[in-house]
Parts: C-alpha cells; structure tokens; sequence
C-alpha cells in the first residue's frame, strides 16, 4: 500500500531557464533588426546564431510546458487516488 510519490520531470531553474531563452533570443532578434541598415557577412552569422537561440528556446519551452502539465495532471489523479484510499473502510480482520 506503499504508493510512491511522483516527482517532477522539471525544475524551477530548467522552466524559467526556458523561458529566458526563447524571450532573450526574440529580444536579441529585435535588437538586431533595429539596427540593421545594410548587412554585412558577420550580421548573417549573427541572426543565424539568434535564429538558432529562438528556435532552441521556442522548442524548449513547449517541452517544458507540456511536462509540467502532464505532470500537474498525474499528481492530481495520485491526491484522488490517495484521499479516495483514505476513504475507504479497512477489511474486518478474522479473529484466529
């Protein structure tokens, strides 16, 4: 009857890791377009390289998303399963 407690695919640090990255690099992008007149060889590599930190961070933070949505769910159905357990009338012992 020993039910082991689910423990959390993610942390704080990697969800709010996540976040900062796909905000960091949509925010590098737009600094970059802002100053972008006429660009150079070294300016492409640049918004490759932010390009890249998007879709990395855009990636990631689906993950992280629906993990701790699923993980969310799973912990509410195991609090169901152990409120209805303590519910429950224990079986009468037969006396030997």
């Amino acid at each position: 009857m020993n039910q082991k407690k689910y423990r959390r695919r993610n942390t704080m640090a990697f969800t709010v890791l996540a976040y900062f990255t796909l905000f960091a690099g949509v925010f590098m992008f737009c600094i970059g377009l802002y100053n972008a007149d006429n660009l150079q060889l070294n300016e492409k590599g640049y918004y490759i390289a932010v390009m890249i930190l998007v879709a990395v961070g855009a990636i990631l933070t689906q993950k992280v998303t629906r993990d701790n949505a699923e993980d969310n769910d799973i912990i509410a159905e195991q609090e169901q399963e152990r409120q209805m357990s303590g519910n429950r009338i224990p079986p009468s012992t037969k006396e030997l």
